[in-house]
């Protein structure tokens, strides 16, 4: 087989910071997923990895390329097909091996990409190890031809996965009724698998067909859009609890019985007060885009809340250097200690769930504490110069009375009575702000205030 011939502008173009992402086929090809399975069996230096793919029509082709560009290298290789990222996840850390998940998560249906870890799902991103494997892609990997090629076989940890998130939230108590909108991603393949192990819990699927192409809707439940759907549903069945998943699973929202979005910072601030009751004085991390609510309770519950930036390389490394028992971010991802520090939409879910079977009361009453103040919700604006209107935010707050800025990612600025970020994009003209206050006035404030500044020169 001759070696693939890679465009180091094809290359450059589909390396972020945390993954491959990219369009196929003019971006992500079946070549360059061969030469990217070389550079990490390479970088990852292990006689075995573990393979996964969505449900993406060019997944399994891809991930088998990969699997054969690993294999030249005398790597042996565990495909496990059809997989949930978190499912991949688990591969890696029940069988301590490196692993790549074939996914672009929420992104459209022409996109797709690479997720890739060491064993035990230490995450690999630009700053550990992703800059090492993009810069042998386009300088090649030589194979050694006296080197016999590695073994690819195929086999499936389904069960073994759905078997050990219940073992992390068991869910037992009063009957629920759950709507779950798999987004024909691959909660629809996952799902079934745990929530049939669950005997108090009654199903209503929606969306389980898996199908690349997203039928019905992106499954991106970031996007409140996209919840139009099980809102309605939930509404229709009279269920107690609505479950949005992202494509590739690794992201789980919820909606209440009242058909209304949940903020993810309130389920942040509730699996941390459950992992504290379990693991009294921990430390728990949040990104700098939670709620002020969730280092508030992490506190009055005696644990030790731990800011990072936004991303999942932050949080895990951070979480590995505290030990910290379970992370979360305001996009939905939740991350655990006892799941190898990765993040599991599912888990998430099955907290969730798992406290609602125990109390007596609906959703929207058991995580009103949570939700202590009014949040905006992320809002994008295209900025030519970010640097430029980030600057002038600065200059504008920074001499105003019982204001603090600081800069750890973006910059933030606070107030006892409100706070704000601005981020931009890695990968677009983007600035993201998200802002929260002590009522929905002082919110609404902040936020136009500093979208004024933001928006200034648009036309």
């Amino acid at each position: 087989m001759a070696d693939p011939v890679i465009d180091p502008a094809q290359v450059l173009a589909v390396f972020k910071a945390y993954d491959v992402r990219g369009t196929v086929p003019d971006q992500l090809d079946e070549d360059l997923a061969r030469a990217t399975g070389r550079a990490f069996a390479r970088v990852a230096a292990a006689p075995r990895i573990v393979v996964g793919h969505d449900m993406r029509p060019s997944s399994p082709g891809m991930a088998r390329a990969f699997a054969t560009g690993a294999s030249e290298l005398g790597v042996d290789v565990l495909i496990i097909g059809l997989a949930s990222t978190d499912e991949l996840y688990f591969a890696s850390g029940h069988l301590g091996l490196p692993g790549a998940m074939f996914t672009a998560s929420h992104n459209p249906a022409q996109y797709n990409g690479i997720k890739m870890c060491r064993a035990y799902a230490v995450p690999i991103g630009l700053e550990s190890g992703l800059a090492e494997i993009r810069d042998l892609v386009i300088a090649g990997v030589r194979v050694d031809p006296a080197v016999a090629p590695g073994i690819i076989e195929e086999g499936d940890v389904l069960e073994a996965y759905a078997e050990h998130l219940l073992t992390l939230a068991p869910v037992s108590g009063r009957r629920l009724t759950v709507v779950a909108d798999a987004g024909n991603g691959m909660a629809g393949h996952t799902a079934p698998a745990v929530f049939d192990r669950i005997e108090s819990v009654e199903l209503i699927p929606m969306y389980f067909e898996l199908d690349g192409t997203f039928p019905h809707h992106e499954a991106n439940p970031l996007d409140e859009a996209t919840l139009a759907d099980l809102k309605a549903r939930v509404l229709a069945e009279g269920a107690d609890v609505g479950l949005a998943f992202d494509g590739d699973a690794d992201r789980c929202f919820l909606v209440d019985e009242q058909g209304q979005a949940v903020n993810p910072s309130a389920i942040t601030a509730l699996i941390a007060d459950r992992e504290l009751a379990k693991t009294p004085g921990a430390t728990v991390i949040h990104n700098l885009i939670t709620s002020r609510a969730v280092p508030e309770l992490i506190r009055e519950r005696g644990g030790r809340p731990v800011r990072t930036r936004v991303g999942h390389s932050y949080i895990k490394a951070t979480m590995a250097e505290t030990d910290a028992v379970f992370g979360g971010e305001h996009s939905g991802h939740f991350y655990f200690r006892d799941f190898w520090r990765a993040d599991s939409g599912m888990l998430a879910a099955l907290h969730a769930l798992a406290a609602l079977a125990e109390s007596d009361v609906p959703l929207s009453r058991l995580l009103a504490s949570y939700q202590r103040y009014p949040m905006s919700g992320e809002i994008n604006s295209t900025v030519a110069d970010q640097a430029a209107v980030l600057a002038e935010l600065r200059s504008t707050y920074a001499e105003r009375e019982g204001v603090t800025l600081d800069e750890l990612d973006g910059l933030t600025v606070s107030h006892a009575e409100w706070t704000f970020n601005v981020r931009a994009s890695n990968t677009e003209p983007l600035l993201r702000l998200n802002a929260e206050g002590k009522d929905a006035d002082t919110m609404a404030r902040v936020r136009d205030e500093a979208l004024a500044i933001i928006r200034k020169d648009r036309p």
